[in-house]
C-alpha cells in the first residue's frame, strides 16, 4: 500500500465570505468526493481543508504559495502507479479548480489516541498543515537527520499536539506540481487557535510559554526557511481510516 498526497486550492474568485467558500468547499469534498474515492477503492481517505470551523485560527495562516492553499487530501493505495492511480488523479481533478499529487512516505512520531477520529466526522481541535522546502544550505541528508533525528522530540516536548504526522515526499505525481519536501500536520486542541499558551503546552506558566516558544523556534529555524513554508489550519476528516 502506498500513500498520495494531494494538495489542494479552491476557486479564488467564488463569491462569499472565506469562511462561507471553505464551508462549500469542505462540503463537496466531503461528499461526493469521497463516496467517489471510496467507489474506485481507495484504502483510506483524510481530508484536511480550511473550513469555517477553523476561521478562528487563521492568524495562524503563513502563505508563500499563490494562489494559498485550501487543503490536502490523503489518499492510500494498493499501488500509485500511473495507470492504477490515474482514476483517483481524474477524480480530484474534476472536483477542484487546481490539485497537485505527491507520492509520500509517513511517519507518525504522536498517534490520535486522545480523540480518535469517527469516519466522516470532524476531528477534535484543529489540524495544521505545514507544507516545507528543504533550504539550499542544508544537504538532503543533514536536511532530515535535523528534522527527524533533532527537532522532532523538540516539537513533541514544547507543543500540545495530539497527533503528528511527519510525510517525507518521493516525487511529485501530477504535472507542474511545486517543488515541495514535506509535508507535516500537527493536531491540537481548538484553543490553540487563539491562545499561544494553549499552542506552546504553557498554560499558566509564563515561564514554560517562553522556553517552549524559544526552543521551538530555535529548533524549526535549524532546517525551515520561515519566508518559504506555507502553514494552513485545518479541519481534518477521516473518511476511511487505511488501518
Amino acid at each position: 500500500m502506498e500513500k498520495v498526497l494531494y494538495l489542494l486550492w479552491r476557486d479564488a474568485g467564488e463569491s462569499g465570505e472565506a469562511g462561507e467558500q471553505g464551508e462549500r468547499f469542505a462540503q463537496h469534498l466531503r461528499g461526493n468526493l469521497a463516496e467517489r474515492l471510496l467507489a474506485l477503492g481507495a484504502r483510506g481517505v483524510q481530508l484536511n481543508v480550511a473550513d469555517a470551523a477553523v476561521a478562528p485560527g487563521e492568524a495562524l495562516r503563513q502563505s508563500n504559495t499563490r494562489p494559498q492553499i485550501e487543503g490536502m487530501l490523503s489518499l492510500w493505495l494498493d499501488s500509485a502507479v500511473a495507470r492504477f492511480r490515474q482514476p483517483f488523479d481524474d477524480a480530484i481533478a474534476a472536483a477542484v479548480p487546481r490539485m497537485a499529487a505527491y507520492l509520500v512516505t509517513e511517519s507518525q512520531p504522536i498517534r490520535n489516541t486522545l480523540h480518535p477520529p469517527q469516519p466522516g466526522c470532524r476531528t477534535a481541535g484543529f489540524a495544521q498543515v505545514a507544507v516545507l522546502r528543504r533550504p539550499p544550505r542544508l544537504t538532503y541528508e543533514a536536511w532530515l537527520d535535523i528534522w527527524h533525528n533533532s527537532h522532532t522530540q523538540v516539537a513533541i516536548d514544547t507543543q500540545s499536539t495530539f497527533q503528528y504526522v511527519q510525510n517525507v515526499i518521493v516525487r511529485p505525481l501530477s504535472y507542474g506540481a511545486p517543488l515541495y519536501d514535506a509535508v507535516v500536520e500537527e493536531c491540537f486542541p481548538a484553543e490553540a487557535m487563539t491562545d499561544p499558551q494553549v499552542f506552546f503546552d504553557g498554560v499558566g506558566n509564563p515561564e514554560k510559554f517562553q522556553r517552549n516558544l524559544q526552543g521551538m523556534m530555535e529548533s524549526v529555524q535549524r532546517f525551515i526557511d520561515l519566508d518559504r513554508i506555507d502553514v494552513v489550519p485545518t479541519s481534518q476528516y477521516v473518511i476511511k481510516a487505511p488501518f
